[in-house]
């Protein structure tokens, strides 16, 4: 980045001079002539440990402090956005404070919520996740307190000289010595835009980044800039983008030995006391350990191999061995790690992910289970649950949209469920680890990947496991970090285009008319033929609705002067739809009258409405996390997706249906209006974004009793006008998705008729009234169950008598049975392997519409497998089976006496061949 990006009449004005570290070459900004290095570790090392160089603030404290700062300087407070980025599409959870205004806001596509503004945005970031607990700074989850600034050709609001005052003035409000900060010069590049950046430390902690956001990978008219091999160019769009570290400046205001003591003194306090080890942290020793610690952690990166070194480190500046050390400090770690960990679910939890095998409740499953493993080492007294409430308690329980209980009960669930992996889990790991024992290879990263998203199986249990089977793995330090990196963004599924080679056409195409909003209620419409090609028409207005959002396009017939084409697909592409056409052919410049299959497309419009109805419904009964994860609309039946973290019983099924219904008959209107994007997430909140996230600066938001949502269909006028839900069946689809498929209006009429038929007929059937249909058929069960038993016991008597008088043939001493029985396959095979444990020899059949054979062997010369295979060739059919017993038959049940003939006589060869 050029180097005059840097020079700030603020620092000139502030008598700031730049200079380059000596330890790293970077440059930076100091008020200290004397200053040699940046500031930055491991150029220099903590020095606020002991030390604080603010005026202590508690979490709350500090917080306030920074948002009331900004208030007075003209900045506006905003709510924080959910963890779960539900307005993205690609990410899952939310990673700076910037990544709420992303993309559409730092597109330039719609205005911020204010202007500037300020927040305190919890954060989740997983990359990091092994070294939770162990580096005495690393988080899981973080609130990043930011002030944004978005300046634009027409409005400066500010840039680099305010904010950098800002950042001083807001330092020394909170007690800094601005003497001893320094700004260091950091050109930034992400997600596609880049620009300067000025990194801000003091006491050898990076407390703030200021980006200024001013270049983007988008060609324009201006000069470009070499960045990492690729080329940005200026934006018109300059976003002022800063993140405070909250619980950073909280450490360094109290100077404690560990981040984790100065944000989170009650909880680390009870989970050491729930963990049995309390007394480790009265010793004065392990506060000089784990200042140690935090110090030398803070001067090197600690991943994999490095964290042997930091050991080493410690353990020579106390005089004791690295192994002494990891004995002592290894359970204060795991302590730091299950109280970061349990924030960070209270977050996930509180904010509705739920759990799964699948986008965020992946991650959110992940630091369940490896916070569960660390607990089950200590026995802890405190549950999960015990832990994550405690958690949404201390952060606020109004902060989170789901209730504690129904997080209490996903918690529980999750942890019944980790039990029965670890359970089933030794089986597993023992297989492949013996597997790769037997190949004298190590077991691979790739494997135990597998072991752990396919089973759920922790690495620590693969490890420990596969050790004692002898077995070798390559066990990475940093496994759960890169599990996290691996699940944490949204990867676009392959999809079949039908328009392939088209769109280049369709660019000098105008757009086509919507009358399908415009006229949602009509069938019939006249337009223009503005393009034909490869049986693709485009009009210049259209009643057709083309594909998308998982409802199927109309069909219907356009009618040109000279001949009629059938309609039986809809596409777009941009704002031009295409009909595809069969059985006809149409002229550029053609009037043509459209028509819409009636009955098809209002059937489809009721399924739609009524998927958002009982979206609504699904919400009411079963709670506010129900997030929509699929659909697919038809004319006869629909189904809808749900995330929940346990079955849909019966009961709750009904309940849904009922609520739907009492919706439907309310007759309540369905609103639809065309809202700026901003404005409605404002509104209504992220769960707008049940379908996906449209794109651009206006959505169109319709509203169904109750039900708010994002959404680009066609839809009934009112709820009345869906008539009758019926849901049909529910389906476990997945860990963590269940599946509701349902009939409405006629389509469900036509269900319900359907199934009346059945109960009719079989109530005919049974002579019986269809009240009484049930009784009868409990009865009917009961007394075909009690026949059935007698019958098994009557067939066990049958064979008995049959292997007392069965009078065998006695070939070389062996006792041979070949004879035809008339019972079932299961009899003869009874039967034949009595006769066969005596050490004799029995080919037994029975006749029916096809010949069954069994063949027995208590004589090793004698190999029934091979036998049964000639002798079913006779019968026109197959067989098979072991050495001792072999099962078959075949349709040429009239030559079943020369089939048994054979069958005796290899019996009788092989019989007569001298024993092994």
């Amino acid at each position: 980045m050029l180097e005059e990006e840097y020079q700030l009449d603020y620092f000139r004005k502030q008598g700031l001079t730049r200079k380059i570290c000596k330890s790293c070459g970077s440059a930076f900004w100091t008020r200290d002539s004397s200053r040699v290095n940046c500031g930055d570790a491991p150029c220099e090392p903590y020095t606020f440990i002991g030390n604080p160089v603010f005026a202590p603030h508690t979490i709350d404290e500090m917080r306030e402090a920074f948002l009331s700062f900004f208030e007075k300087n003209g900045h506006t407070r905003i709510e924080r956005y959910p963890v779960v980025a539900r307005w993205r599409d690609d990410i899952y959870l939310t990673i700076a404070s910037i990544a709420d205004f992303q993309p559409f806001v730092t597109g330039g596509v719609v205005p911020p919520p204010a202007n500037p503004l300020t927040i305190s945005q919890p954060c989740i970031r997983l990359n990091d996740l092994d070294s939770v607990g162990k580096s005495g700074r690393h988080l899981t989850t973080f609130e990043m307190l930011a002030h944004h600034a978005f300046n634009t050709p027409g409005e400066e609001i500010y840039w680099k000289d305010r904010t950098v005052e800002l950042c001083d003035q807001f330092l020394a409000s909170i007690g800094g010595d601005l003497k001893k900060v320094t700004y260091k010069e950091h050109p930034w590049i992400g997600g596609g835009n880049a620009g300067p950046s000025l990194e801000v430390m003091i006491g050898g902690l990076e407390v703030a980044t200021l980006v200024f956001m001013s270049l983007g990978r988008q060609k324009t008219d201006h000069p470009g800039y070499d960045l990492n091999g690729e080329k940005y160019y200026p934006m018109k769009l300059r976003i002022v983008d800063t993140g405070y570290g909250l619980e950073r400046l909280v450490w360094a205001s109290k100077g404690s030995p560990t981040i984790y003591d100065a944000v989170f003194p009650d909880m680390v306090s009870r989970v050491m006391s729930s963990a049995g080890i309390s007394h480790l942290l009265e010793n004065k020793d392990y506060t000089k350990i784990l200042a140690l610690n935090a110090k030398f952690a803070g001067l090197m990166d600690i991943s994999g191999s490095n964290l042997f070194n930091l050991r080493k480190k410690v353990a020579a500046a106390i005089e004791i061995s690295p192994e002494k050390l990891d004995r002592m400090i290894t359970p204060i770690e795991k302590v730091y790690a299950i109280v970061d960990h349990t924030r960070c679910l209270a977050y996930m939890l509180g904010d509705c992910i739920v759990p799964s095998n699948v986008r965020e409740g992946y991650l959110a499953r992940l630091v369940i289970r490896r916070t569960l493993r660390m607990m089950n080492e200590f026995k802890m007294q405190d549950s999960l649950a015990d832990l994550i409430e405690e958690q949404m308690k201390i952060i606020g329980t109004k902060k989170f949209e789901q209730d504690v209980a129904i997080v209490r009960e996903i918690v529980d669930r999750e942890v019944e469920k980790y039990a029965v992996t670890l359970e089933r889990g030794t089986r597993i790991v023992q297989k492949v680890a013996r597997t790769y024992k037997a190949k004298s290879q190590r077991v691979p990263l790739s494997e135990i990947i597998t072991l752990y998203d396919s089973h759920g199986i922790p690495p620590d249990m693969i490890k420990d496991i596969a050790g004692r089977e002898g077995a070798v793995i390559d066990l990475p330090d940093n496994f759960y970090s890169q599990i996290a990196d691996m699940h944490s963004e949204s990867k676009k599924e392959a999809v079949v285009d039908k328009t392939a080679g088209s769109a280049e056409r369709v660019r000098g195409l105008p757009p086509t008319k919507k009358l399908y909003y415009e006229q949602p209620g009509d069938f019939e419409f006249e337009a223009v033929v503005i393009d034909f090609f490869n049986e693709y028409a485009v009009l210049d207005q259209t009643l057709f609705y083309p594909e998308g959002g998982g409802k199927p396009a109309d069909t219907g017939s356009l009618v040109g002067s000279e001949s009629m084409a059938r309609v039986d697909d809809v596409v777009k592409i941009g704002e031009v739809i295409l009909h595809h056409i069969s059985g006809g052919v149409l002229q550029r410049g053609e009037r043509v009258k459209g028509m819409i299959d009636e009955e098809r497309r209002s059937s489809l419009m009721r399924h739609h409405t009524a998927t958002h109805i009982l979206l609504h419904a699904a919400k009411e009964v079963l709670g506010v996390h129900i997030h929509q994860s699929g659909a697919q609309k038809g004319a006869e039946s629909s189904r809808i997706d749900i995330r929940h973290f346990k079955h849909i019983t019966p009961d709750e099924l009904h309940r849904i249906e009922i609520a739907a219904n009492r919706m439907v008959m309310a007759n309540q209107p369905v609103e639809i209006s065309i809202e700026n994007r901003t404005k409605a997430e404002q509104l209504y909140g992220f769960s707008l974004y049940q379908g996906g996230v449209p794109q651009g600066k206006d959505i169109r938001v319709v509203k169904v009793a109750g039900d708010i949502e994002a959404c680009a269909g066609t839809h009934c006028r009112s709820t009345g006008e869906v008539g009758v839900i019926k849901i049909l069946r529910v389906e476990h689809i997945q860990d963590g998705i269940e599946r509701i498929e349902f009939a409405a209006g006629t389509a469900a009429i036509y269900y319900l008729q359907h199934l009346e038929e059945i109960v009719t007929s079989s109530a005919d059937i049974l002579s019986v009234q269809p009240e009484n249909l049930p009784p009868t058929v409990t009865r009917f069960f009961s007394e075909w169950k009690d026949q059935k038993k007698e019958i098994e016991r009557m067939s066990r008597k049958l064979v008995e008598l049959e292997i007392k008088t069965i009078q065998p043939e006695t070939i070389g001493g062996i006792p041979v049975v070949v004879k035809r029985i008339d019972l079932a396959p299961r009899e003869l095979a009874t039967i034949a392997a009595a006769l066969s444990e005596k050490g004799g020899v029995a080919l037994l059949a029975t006749p029916g519409a096809s010949a069954r054979v069994v063949l027995a062997s208590g004589d090793p010369r004698v190999n029934a497998g091979e036998i049964i295979g000639q002798v079913c060739s006779l019968l026109g059919g197959k067989g098979g089976g072991k050495p001792l017993m072999a099962q078959g038959g075949g349709p040429d049940v009239d030559k079943l006496d020369l089939a048994l003939n054979v069958g005796r006589e290899r019996i009788i060869a092989a019989l007569k061949k001298s024993s092994p």
